[in-house]
C-alpha cells in the first residue's frame, strides 16, 4: 500500500450515498490515500431523501467503513448536516470521542477564522419550496443515470465523456445566476460575521476564490461533490487546495477489506444514533 498523504484538514460534501450517481468506489480510494488530522463531512453524505433498502451497494458501505476506521485511528471527524440528510439535524451537538454531528463548525486555523456549513439554509428554493427541491433532486438523479449510460457508449466508441448536468447549468442563465447569487450571498454573510474563510457544499460547484463584499473580502471555498466533480478540499502547509480525482478509463476495483472485521450488519448497528 502506498504511503498516505498527511493533511491538516480534508473536506468532502455531497457524496449522496444511496443513489445511483454516487462515485463511492472512487471516494474509498481517495479516503484510503490521505491521513488528515481533521475530516469535515460537509453535508449530503447520505442521501436520506432518496434512500432505499433496495439500493445501498457494498461500495457505499465501504465509504462508511473507511470513515469509521479513520475515527478509530484518531482523525477528528465532523459530520455537518445538509438538506438531503436533514433528518440528522435533531442530533446536532452529538459528540462521541472524536466524532461530532452538528449543523455548522467554526475553527481557527493558523490565525484565520473559518466557517464551515453545507449551504442549503441560504438557498431560496430550499427555504420556500422544499417539495420543488425534492422533485428537482429526483430529476437530477434521472439525468445522472442517463448520463452514465451515454458515457458508457461514448467510451466504447473511444470518445470523450460528457456531463449533461454541467451543460444544463452552463446553458441556462437562471442556473448560472443562482450559483453566482449563492456564492455572493454566502460571502456577504461571512464578511458580516467577520470570518476570514467560509466553506460550503450544496451547489456541486468546486471553487476556491477570494470574494468581495463591500470594502472587505473573504475566501470562499466549495468542496464540490462525489457525483460529478469528484473533488475535495485539502488544507496543508497553511494553504487550501482543491483535489480532483483523476479521470481514467479503467474500472475502479476495490480490494476486499476483511481485515477490518465489520460485517454490513455491524456497520448498520454502529451508525444507528441513540435517542436524545
Amino acid at each position: 500500500m502506498s504511503e498516505k498523504r498527511p493533511l491538516d484538514i480534508a473536506v468532502i460534501s455531497d457524496v449522496h450515498l444511496g443513489i445511483y450517481g454516487c462515485h463511492a468506489k472512487e471516494l474509498v480510494q481517495y479516503l484510503d490515500s490521505i491521513s488528515p488530522k481533521i475530516l469535515i463531512l460537509n453535508g449530503d453524505i447520505i442521501d436520506i431523501w432518496q434512500f432505499s433498502k433496495r439500493y445501498f451497494p457494498k461500495s457505499h458501505t465501504k465509504v462508511i467503513r473507511k470513515i469509521l476506521k479513520m475515527i478509530g485511528n484518531g482523525t477528528e471527524v465532523y459530520y455537518l448536516t445538509g438538506n438531503h440528510d436533514e433528518a440528522l439535524r435533531k442530533y446536532a451537538g452529538f459528540e462521541l470521542s472524536n466524532f461530532t454531528i452538528d449543523n455548522k463548525l467554526v475553527l481557527e486555523v493558523d490565525g484565520k477564522k473559518h466557517w464551515f456549513f453545507h449551504g442549503d439554509v441560504y438557498d431560496v428554493t430550499m427555504k420556500n419550496s422544499k417539495w420543488l427541491a425534492k422533485l428537482g433532486g429526483k430529476g437530477y438523479d434521472l439525468l445522472i443515470i442517463l448520463n452514465r449510460f451515454v458515457n458508457h457508449a461514448l467510451e466504447k466508441m473511444g470518445r470523450e465523456k460528457m456531463s449533461f448536468s454541467k451543460k444544463v447549468k452552463q446553458g441556462v442563465k437562471s442556473a448560472v445566476k443562482f450559483i453566482s447569487d449563492f456564492e455572493q450571498t454566502v460571502a456577504e454573510i461571512a464578511v458580516d460575521k467577520e470570518f476570514d474563510v467560509v466553506c460550503c457544499g450544496h451547489i456541486h460547484q468546486p471553487l476556491i476564490k477570494e470574494m468581495k463584499a463591500g470594502d472587505k473580502s473573504v475566501v470562499y471555498l466549495n468542496s464540490g461533490d462525489w457525483v460529478e466533480s469528484l473533488t475535495a478540499l485539502e488544507y496543508s502547509n497553511k494553504q487550501w487546495n482543491l483535489y480532483q480525482y483523476p479521470v481514467t478509463k479503467s474500472k475502479v476495483v476495490l480490494a476486499d477489506d476483511e481485515e477490518e472485521g465489520l460485517t454490513d450488519w455491524d456497520i448498520t448497528r454502529t451508525i444507528t444514533f441513540p435517542k436524545l
